[in-house]
């Protein structure tokens, strides 16, 4: 909410050249967090949200001047759109409200992934690939939505999706870290890397709910694959195209 989105949202086509408005809205998200659940999270949460529907309503103007539909133009809209889920799903667990029968933890959980899984892997294919591999990453992020409903194994083919995308997407990175200055090449090397292990983890998970087989522990898939997504992919990776914008 405070350092990845707002740093994203330089990079983004939709003329938000200052981010201050936003921390108008992340900052009560940011609390919201830290608040126990109750009337002031639920109204801190609920601020936070209308900044989301602002980035949707970003997209939409985007839309409407570039009339594009292209492989990479859909990632974009989808990383503009699914900060609002992650919002959605936060005010449902500041207020202990089972949204669609999940539970508060699948929920907390929620928020983080489609901050991750949804804005800043999107904005990267976005930023970085194009066909396949910019469509893929918000194919498998939708098929893993999905999944939460339609059960274990549409998630499982939404990980693997969203694996094959994330490791183009990658490979993307990583060549273009053979073409730019040392500083930059770190970041990009980076985040590139750590997508090898942590979608291998997800796809151990979601595979180990469809069939007999061992995974991580929700605990230790939060501080691997989690933790090193949110700092190792998604931090180094907008980091790395900053520089190369400011360069």
């Amino acid at each position: 909410m405070l350092a990845v989105v707002p740093l994203g949202l330089t990079l983004l086509p939709t003329r938000t050249t200052s981010t201050r408005w936003w921390f108008a809205f992340a900052v009560p998200g940011a609390l919201a967090l830290w608040l126990p659940r109750g009337p002031a999270s639920i109204a801190l949460a609920a601020v936070y949200l209308a900044g989301t529907l602002v980035l949707i309503a970003l997209a939409g103007r985007h839309f409407l001047q570039t009339r594009a539909i292209s492989p990479r133009q859909i990632a974009l809209y989808n990383a503009l759109a699914t900060p609002s889920i992650a919002a959605l799903a936060l005010v449902a667990e500041r207020s202990s409200y089972q949204l669609f029968g999940f539970n508060l933890t699948v929920l907390s959980l929620t928020v983080a992934h489609f901050h991750f899984a949804g804005f800043a892997a999107a904005l990267i294919a976005y930023l970085a690939a194009d066909g396949l591999a910019a469509v893929s990453v918000p194919l498998g992020t939708v098929l893993v939505l999905l999944g939460f409903f339609l059960g274990d194994p549409v998630e499982l083919a939404g990980a693997v999706v969203l694996t094959a995308g994330m490791w183009l997407v990658g490979w993307n990175l990583w060549r273009r870290s053979q073409r730019t200055d040392r500083a930059t090449a770190i970041l990009l090397g980076v985040s590139a890397s750590v997508l090898v292990l942590t979608m291998l983890l997800a796809v151990s998970w979601a595979l180990g709910h469809v069939v007999d087989t061992p995974y991580l522990p929700l605990r230790w898939m939060v501080a691997t694959h989690g933790v090193a997504n949110a700092a190792g992919f998604a931090l180094c990776g907008v980091l790395a195209f900053r520089r190369e914008g400011a360069r």
